[in-house]
């Protein structure tokens, strides 16, 4: 949960920077009024075109202008013993000495089915749960890269990568975007003596997540559309796993456009995407969606919810989402994000008890995320400056630690 609020971090950086409000304004090209809204309280929140913008012109990463990232609990703490071991998990000790083979009672099939449940409950934004559980099921993938069957170590390579995977996300969760990319570089190098060809793709693809995070959307939009186009040249479009990395990765590299401020590119993604994806359901299934890329129409109507509201188009957010049925497989993560961004439409409509109404279906939902996001936090704020607060806001700003 956001212990400082955007405003105010907006106000600390930019003195920390020696610039005026207007030298601010120059070096972003934002308008010195918002920037003045947002250090006055008087505006919460801002599109992330803006905040991106903001956060160059400041020399900072986006997290560091948004406060305190979804996984640092309200104490602020998010360097405890547990996310420690998962760091030296990442990252062990110099000298220390190969793993040993694995035991004859080592199952990769079991070892599999942990790692998947670890990327539910990431999903489900279980995070300390996770992170329990991470410093083990690296080095049970370790050990399985030992295994002196070439299968077996193939595969042990392959469990490697994608808990190495599961860890680099985490770390963006902590605010620990370096450490990140250090996972996701591990893990490429796994990737590429593994027995799975979609896995590199897909650890690019939360690469480009990554240096989102960081600001670096031009180093995102390349390396998104670098994967797709291997994986379209390569011919690994043709079942439903490999299409859903494609597509993932289409719709990553059209939201690095569109906060670069590229609306136009980014809308010719997302109009392929949503062409290809439904094929999804027309293509041998590789059978467990846990470990594959999120895409289908469901996950592409939710990406194009999301950047109408970062055109600043809300009506049109609002009627892309009304009457959406998402499919059985959008993960708790995903629907999140499309009830924060209805909000995020309502509230800039000016409609804040359809802003409520949409939080408190999210409450219902999935309470532990809205908890943990930022975006939460900032349009209840938005919310309760308003003179007349609409039934309902009071337990939403309780629960989420706003108001007086």
């Amino acid at each position: 949960m956001a212990n400082e609020d955007l405003g105010k971090t907006l106000r600390r950086l930019r003195r920390l920077a020696s610039l005026t409000q207007e030298e601010l304004a120059e070096r972003s090209e934002v308008s010195v009024d918002v920037i003045r809204h947002l250090e006055q309280g008087r505006k919460h929140s801002a599109r992330l075109p803006t905040l991106h913008a903001l956060a160059n012109g400041l020399g900072v990463e986006l997290t560091t202008l948004l406060g305190d990232p979804p996984a640092v609990s309200s104490t602020g703490e998010n360097d405890g013993p547990r996310f420690v071991s998962v760091r030296r998990a990442i990252m062990p000790a110099l000298f220390v000495r190969e793993p040993a083979p694995p035991g004859s009672d080592f199952s990769p099939d079991r070892l599999r089915e942990q790692i998947a449940e670890g990327w539910t409950q990431y999903h489900s934004a279980e995070f300390d749960t996770v992170m329990k559980a991470l410093p083990e099921l690296i080095s049970d993938a370790h050990a399985a890269t030992a295994s002196g069957n070439h299968d077996d170590r193939r595969a042990g390579f392959a469990a490697l990568g994608k808990v190495l995977q599961l860890a680099g996300h985490v770390a963006v969760r902590m605010g620990k975007t370096d450490l990140a990319l250090i996972s996701l570089e591990r893990a490429i190098e796994a990737a590429g003596q593994s027995s799975d060809p979609l896995l590199l793709p897909m650890i690019v693809n939360s690469t480009a997540w990554t240096y989102q995070r960081q600001g670096r959307l031009d180093d995102a939009l390349s390396v998104a559309l670098r994967a797709a186009e291997d994986m379209a040249n390569a011919s690994r479009t043709e079942t439903a796993d490999g299409l859903k990395v494609w597509g993932a990765l289409t719709m990553s590299a059209a939201t690095s456009a569109a906060r670069s401020g590229d609306y136009e590119r980014a809308a010719a993604m997302m109009e392929s995407a949503e062409k290809e994806a439904a094929r999804v359901a027309t293509l041998p299934d590789g059978g467990d969606n846990r470990m594959v890329s999120v895409f289908s129409p469901s996950s592409v109507r939710i990406e194009r919810v999301r950047l109408a509201v970062q055109y600043g188009h809300p009506q049109d957010a609002l009627v892309l989402a009304k009457g959406m049925r998402l499919s059985k497989d959008t993960p708790p993560s995903w629907r999140t994000w499309l009830l924060l961004d209805v909000a995020r439409a309502h509230t800039d409509m000016g409609d804040a008890a359809g802003a409520v109404k949409t939080l408190e279906s999210l409450r219902r939902v999935a309470p532990t995320w809205m908890q943990h996001h930022t975006l939460a936090v900032a349009i209840v704020r938005d919310l309760w400056a308003l003179p007349n607060h609409p039934p309902g806001l009071r337990p939403l700003a309780e629960f989420l630690g706003v108001g007086e």
